[in-house]
């Protein structure tokens, strides 16, 4: 059985030996909440090494988030935001996130971990950017969600200042997404910039990483309202 940096060499992205230790401490608590609580279905020491914290550390392969702010818009179990953090301590991190549950354990997982400089929201996405010390505050919005490109990118790029980035963790199917969010994107002020494959270690799995730059402020009109962004995107 591999061990996480084994992993992660593979990518070209490289730990010390006391982050090694912190995810490990990540996943035993990952582990020990997901049996009262629904964090995710994937338990297992060597799945969660590779499609938990190799897939969200992706990013690292080809943006620097050195000293960047950085929020994760509705990062359920910390993903892909603590795993940034734990690679890179020197990203100021936001945790966004609509369960009170969910922030609990990620405040747990923070403390245990002696991370600093995490913050964490228990908002709805769709509130958070409405606040005035969360509108384009950020350099890095970051999501790894289901949701299509055109819903995500109204969710995130409120947040994002002018010059910064959204960054999406998708699946095999962006490429279709991208053609129906090129938009959206543009709508709120954003520029798909880039688009990356990565294969995930050891599998055959190929996720995709979507850029997008906002090159002008977004308008106070967005985001609407859940339903109206999910019954109706843009």
């Amino acid at each position: 059985m591999n061990s996480l940096k084994e992993y992660l060499e593979k990518l070209n992205i490289e730990i010390n030996d006391r982050q090694e230790e912190q995810f490990v401490q990540y996943m035993n608590l990952l582990v020990e909440w997901n049996e009262k609580m629904n964090l995710t279905a994937i338990t297992e020491r060597e799945q969660v090494f590779i499609k938990h914290f190799a897939d969200s550390l992706t990013p690292l392969m080809y943006f620097d988030f050195k000293g960047k702010s950085v929020i994760d818009v509705g990062t359920g179990a910390g993903f892909p935001g603590l795993p940034l953090k734990i690679a890179e301590p020197t990203i100021e991190l936001t945790l966004l996130d609509a369960l009170q549950k969910r922030i609990g354990f990620l405040e747990t997982v923070g403390q245990n971990l002696e991370l600093e400089n995490v913050h964490y929201i228990h908002a709805r996405a769709e509130e958070g950017s409405r606040m005035p010390e969360h509108r384009e505050q950020y350099d890095i919005a970051v999501s790894r969600a289901v949701a299509s490109l055109n819903v995500l990118s109204e969710y995130d790029l409120p947040y994002v200042k002018v010059g910064g980035k959204f960054i999406a963790l998708k699946g095999p199917t962006a490429y279709d997404e991208i053609k129906e969010g090129e938009k959206a994107v543009e709508i709120l002020g954003g520029e798909i910039t880039s688009v990356k494959e990565v294969t995930l270690p050891q599998t055959d799995i190929t996720h995709t990483i979507v850029e997008i730059t906002k090159i002008k402020s977004t308008d106070e009109k967005y985001p609407r309202r859940a339903k109206k962004i999910s019954s109706s995107p843009l």
